[in-house]
């Protein structure tokens, strides 16, 4: 009979010891997990960010043991690098900290009391992935651990972290009809220690089977399944399987069939289904990784309250008890290993390894359909021979380890469309931030529009976008690079509305669902955190944004909301209010009284005079939503980020004359004109001059480049702000404003 012992408390954690014996001398800390030693310098930034080797340590009582029986220490992850030693020999090391490993320690328990030591590493190093990315590498024990026992007939604790149990189920629509599919259940087991037959039961059928060179494998026929329909109808079956040893083992699955096509998207059980949904990472303010079952589930709450279909879990594996909770709310998911920004021609083996033990330990989740192989890793060095031999490797290893489901990869905005990174996987998707990091917002739609025409064979998804907010910024005149809430609302409007129209994106993912910790960010008002949430890290304040994606998500939660609650003092003489819902029609109330009944869908924008302090309201059927706003004189500088080095607004009203060229012109129509082009150059030669490595990589990339000619004369002098005035930048204008374009000249 299989035992498993949580070994959660009665730890002490040694920040600093030189080797094994050193760290079972001194004091330490007591501690229980899960913990991470980064849980607050790791999402505050600055130098006191911690990435090294510690310790942890504790007694561990030998437990009571039947004749055969195997003892082994479980770790559901270990961040990043561990070495476990018992009684003060090193019995295992582990590379990759997101992934469950096993040790044996059958042969090492002494009887009574065993010292148990484990050492985790963070720190640079040359091969173990993540080295170089935007968040935070925690280090810890920070997840559970537990001693598990099992006869000497047992299920195989040896491959790559996995519990010997493989289900997969091939899914036939009887003529199209999703009401009457048929599946073939194939359930594979592998067993040690000699097993000659295995029970194995499924879908409330039961079979026996013969054991062959510890593998073993039944089938069964389902000819009217119950599928697991994504987030209508989530069906779990369970599959068991027992050796005469008494040794069992459990795993869910379900049943669903699903394919992409390049035109028309992402298709479950034979229907249309298109993944529209958000990213997460796993921290939060506070605890850092050390996330409990309790926050997890608080998490999907918030999923489940967006209304989205699809997760990618981002950039590494994530808790067990996450992809659980995936599989019994019908979420999509994309689960990928953390191979990312930067090729390390040493870290071949690490991503093969993590990669195995991503596929073996998640198989059985029918959330899952696809492995990432990488994301943005073109991003520091480009695309070398070796990079794509390791991708090649790895797109393989998958396909020979998952035959059921797809491989992907998250590509980085400058990767060439004509990329030989691209042909690897089934399916790719781009990260892009044009309207946010460079660019204009409507580059978003035009990358995508060039790329599904010019490969209409290709299934492409939109795996990152967002824009950085912090809720205390507000403004009435939202601009990219301000950080504000209002901000990050207009981005997001716009994105979806893009997305809307573009069906055949197969998957688009916000980025991201929650702010995260990145230690090497101090921007925004806040050090150390990536803002592009939509929600806070504490998971108390629901940005602006995430109730725009909830209108358009969330088709079972009547709602209504009102934008800029956290904008209270306002200048301007008439104010825009906005209302996000997903109900047909709302009504504006102010100061009690019934303004104006609205019908529209999704964004509802209203104008309302203000001269005091007036109370604004919004009804939708039984739904309200309420506001405070107050007619300012001077501008509340604590909505403004850095106060007067904010948003660079050069120009107090619209005096571009119609006609001529301007600095909202885009680059590339202003070098096209002799005039224009040469007052570009001039600044073109300036920036240049005093960005050497920037002006370096632009041309090195054809594709960067053809981004360049996109963005707006006024975009890019924002981005390069602190070498530029607003008397060069009204002169610049000025001269441009003189300049005839050429569909004006007679």
């Amino acid at each position: 009979m299989r035992q498993a012992i949580e070994l959660n408390e009665n730890w002490i954690f040694v920040k600093h010891a030189e080797n094994v014996t050193e760290a079972a001398t001194v004091q330490g800390e007591e501690i229980s997990l899960p913990h991470t030693w980064n849980a607050v310098d790791g999402q505050d930034g600055g130098n006191d960010y911690y990435r090294g080797t510690c310790w942890y340590r504790r007694m561990l009582e030998s437990p009571q043991l039947n004749a055969g029986q195997k003892v082994y220490l479980e770790f559901d992850g270990a961040a990043m690098t561990a070495d476990v030693y018992l009684n003060g020999e090193k019995l295992a090391r582990h590379e990759g900290g997101y992934s469950r490993f096993r040790v044996n320690v059958t042969e090492k328990l002494r009887t009574g009391t065993n010292e148990l030591a484990v050492s985790v590493d963070n720190a640079d190093n040359d091969h173990v992935y993540p080295q170089k990315a935007d968040f935070t590498f925690y280090g810890g024990l920070y997840r559970m651990v537990r001693l598990v026992i099992v006869p000497e007939v047992h299920f195989s604790m040896d491959y790559y972290g996995g519990d010997g149990i493989r289900v997969t189920p091939e899914v036939t629509l009887a003529d199209g009809n999703r009401e009457h599919a048929q599946a073939k259940i194939t359930v594979e087991i592998w067993a040690d220690g000699g097993a000659e037959r295995v029970t194995v039961t499924a879908a409330d059928q039961t079979k026996q089977a013969a054991v062959a060179d510890g593998y073993a494998k039944a089938e069964f026929e389902l000819s009217d399944v119950h599928l697991w329909d994504g987030v209508e109808d989530p069906y779990l079956y369970t599959a068991k399987a027992e050796l005469a040893s008494g040794d069992v083992v459990e795993t869910r699955f379900g049943c669903r069939c699903f394919h992409v096509d390049p035109q028309k998207g992402f298709f479950l059980n034979g229907r249309a289904y298109p993944l529209r949904g958000v990213s997460r990472h796993q921290d939060r303010a506070g605890v850092g990784n050390a996330l409990t079952s309790a926050m997890h589930q608080e998490d999907m709450e918030i999923i489940k309250e967006i209304g989205a279909n699809t997760l990618r879990l981002a950039h590494y594996q994530h808790a067990q008890e996450f992809y659980d909770l995936c599989d019994e709310n019908g979420l999509i998911v994309w689960a990928e290993i953390p191979y990312i920004t930067l090729h390390m021609p040493n870290g071949r083996e690490n991503t093969l390894s993590q990669m195995q033990e991503l596929v073996v330990q998640n198989y059985n989740h029918p959330s899952i359909v696809c492995w990432g192989l990488s994301n943005e890793i073109t991003a520091s060095g480009g695309v070398t021979e070796d990079l794509l031999e390791n991708h090649r490797l790895l797109n393989d290893l998958c396909h020979r380890l998952d035959a059921s489901r797809f491989t992907t990869m998250a590509d980085v905005f400058m990767l060439e469309m004509d990329s030989p990174v691209l042909e690897i996987p089934d399916v790719n998707s781009y990260n892009l931030y044009f309207g946010w990091y460079l660019g204009e917002l409507e580059q978003n739609d035009a990358f995508f529009d060039e790329y599904h025409a010019k490969y209409p064979d290709r299934c492409i998804g939109f795996s990152e976008y967002g824009a950085d907010a912090n809720p205390q910024y507000q403004s009435a005149e939202p601009d990219k690079g301000d950080y504000t809430e209002s901000y990050q609302a207009v981005f997001h409007e716009h994105i979806l509305q893009m997305i809307e129209k573009r069906p055949w994106l197969w998957a688009t993912h916000v980025w991201n669902l929650f702010d995260f910790a990145a230690d090497g960010r101090d921007e925004g008002g806040k050090n150390g955190q990536n803002q592009k949430g939509l929600v806070t890290m504490d998971r108390k304040l629901k940005k602006d944004a995430f109730y725009l994606y909830k209108a358009y998500w969330n088709r079972k939660e009547p709602f209504v909301h009102l934008c800029g609650r956290r904008y209270t003092d306002r200048t301007e003489a008439e104010t825009e209010v906005k209302m996000y819902s997903n109900q047909p029609e709302v009504t504006l109330f102010v100061d009690g009284k019934k303004r104006e009944t609205m019908q529209g869908s999704h964004v509802f924008r209203f104008k309302v005079p203000i001269s005091g302090t007036h109370r604004i309201e919004a009804q939708t059927g039984v739904c309200r939503d309420f506001i405070t706003v107050r007619k300012a004189e001077e501008k509340n500088m604590d909505y403004v980020f850095g106060q007067a080095d904010g948003v660079v607004n050069w120009f107090d009203k619209d005096d571009f004359k119609p006609g001529y060229f301007s600095i909202q012109d885009t680059m590339g129509a202003l070098q096209s004109h002799p005039q224009a082009g040469a007052l570009i150059g001039k600044l073109t030669e300036s920036a240049s001059a005093a960005r050497g490595d920037v002006a370096q990589s632009v041309k090195d990339n054809p594709n960067l480049q053809k981004m360049m000619m996109g963005m707006t004369l006024e975009g890019m002098l924002k981005q390069v702000r602190d070498m530029v005035t607003p008397e060069q930048v009204k002169a610049l204008n000025d001269a441009l404003q003189q300049i005839k374009k050429p569909e004006q000249t007679k």
